[in-house]
């Protein structure tokens, strides 16, 4: 696929910080692009979405969030205090309508499109961060010791047939493994478990935040400027973002912009056009630091849906999807409930300083983002709404962005992320 330039020039102007937006800005720099990236939160900061990541970089990655079946479990998940899944009452009439549109993702025909869409993006994760990683010197955040699911029965993988051969058909590699091969592979964990799936090609990033903040600074030592501010609104001329107007009125000219602002990007697009169904996925991690759990490889529990994680800082557990909007407090009894969960999933568990977060993932009803260009400006390209996948897709999508930018073919074909496919 080839992107159109839109007429647009030479500068860029990315907006937003996180992974995606760096990854954005290393990418247009080694395309010759002059570049500025506007965001309120320093990048890594506690602030990001991307800081409180689980650290999975998989580039097997396929299985949408809606499958089929999954309308079943949800009046249990939101049953449970400590469930996966918790909606604020007073927030239920607005979530309604993007959750329908999960619920109708989950048929079977449209699963088989989002694993393809999910695959073919992921499928370059490794190959678009190791340059990155090499240049900015942090080559030991992304460590490839594969992903694990665990279940406590002995039969978990077989009530999962469909996800693995999902997984199979493009390719992933799936092995299947039982109690004793368990505590072979990953001693940490305690014999609850009876049965697991290991994926051996997936990695993980032992410390998302910083990750971000060597990207950031390797683009800044390539010429990048870096503007702590908010941008509030759009001045357009015809088909053609002409300025960004900051919180505070401040006014920035513009050649060619990047959308990548994770879950406050649905406003800014609909400014430029484009009603996309979105919402934050208010995702929580607990941090223990020092924990002296010996675990080595991202652990995920596939009975209760939260993820376990070695970190430089010590075990990050992370996981559930809580649905309230961008403007309530967090409620850390969500972060309590999944370090309870966690307790009896190891062998020892020593705990140290427990330190909580919250974070707003950027969530479309159908797992995968939007790559695209604005339907009002076609000088600004879409690159936001990955969800849970934002650390894995980060790499290709900044990839994708200059290629765009660039007026080249595009290395994955962008017609499954186009911004009216909803």
């Amino acid at each position: 696929m080839r992107g159109d330039r839109g007429g647009a020039g030479r500068k860029v102007t990315v907006i937003g910080a996180g992974i995606v937006g760096v990854c954005s800005a290393n990418y247009l720099l080694k395309q010759g692009f002059e570049v500025e990236v506007i965001d309120p939160a320093l990048p890594g900061s506690e602030d990001q979405c991307s800081y409180g990541n689980a650290g999975g970089i998989c580039p097997g990655s396929c299985i949408p969030n809606s499958m089929p079946g999954v309308w079943k479990n949800v009046p249990k998940w939101l049953m449970d205090p400590e469930g996966p899944l918790y909606v604020r009452l007073a927030y239920l009439p607005h979530a309604l309508p993007w959750l329908l549109r999960f619920l109708a993702s989950s048929r079977k025909s449209r699963v088989e499109e989002i694993s393809a869409a999910m695959r073919a993006l992921h499928h370059y994760t490794f190959e678009c961060y190791e340059p990155l990683m090499k240049e900015a010197g942090c080559e030991e955040l992304l460590q490839k010791r594969g992903q694990l699911f665990v279940y406590e029965s002995a039969d978990g993988p077989g009530k999962n047939n469909y996800g693995l051969e999902l997984r199979r058909a493009h390719g992933v590699r799936v092995d299947i493994l039982n109690a004793d091969e368990i505590r072979q592979l990953e001693p940490a964990l305690a014999s609850i478990f009876k049965s697991a799936v290991y994926l051996p090609e997936q990695g993980q990033c032992p410390n998302p935040g910083r990750l971000v903040r060597k990207l950031a600074e390797n683009a800044a030592r390539q010429g990048a400027e870096f503007i702590q501010a908010r941008v509030k609104d759009f001045e357009l001329d015809g088909q053609e973002l002409k300025a960004v107007v900051l919180e505070g009125g401040e006014r920035r000219t513009v050649d060619q912009a990047v959308l990548a602002a994770g879950a406050w990007s649905a406003d800014l697009a609909r400014k430029l056009g484009n009603r996309i169904p979105f919402e934050t996925e208010r995702g929580y991690h607990v941090m223990v630091k020092g924990a002296d759990t010996g675990l080595r490889i991202q652990t995920i529990s596939a009975d209760r849906k939260f993820v376990a994680s070695p970190m430089e800082e010590g075990l990050r557990i992370a996981g559930n999807v809580e649905f309230s909007g961008l403007q309530p407090p967090p409620n850390m009894f969500r972060a309590d409930a999944l370090l309870k969960q966690a307790r009896p999933m190891f062998r020892k568990f020593r705990e140290g300083e427990v330190k909580r977060w919250m974070g707003h993932r950027p969530g479309t009803p159908d797992s995968i983002p939007v790559i695209d260009r604005a339907r009002r400006a076609r000088n600004v390209i879409y690159a936001f709404g990955h969800g849970h996948q934002g650390l894995i897709a980060g790499s290709v999508t900044g990839k994708l962005v200059a290629e765009l930018a660039a007026g080249l073919p595009t290395t994955v074909d962008l017609s499954p992320f186009r911004a009216d496919r909803f």
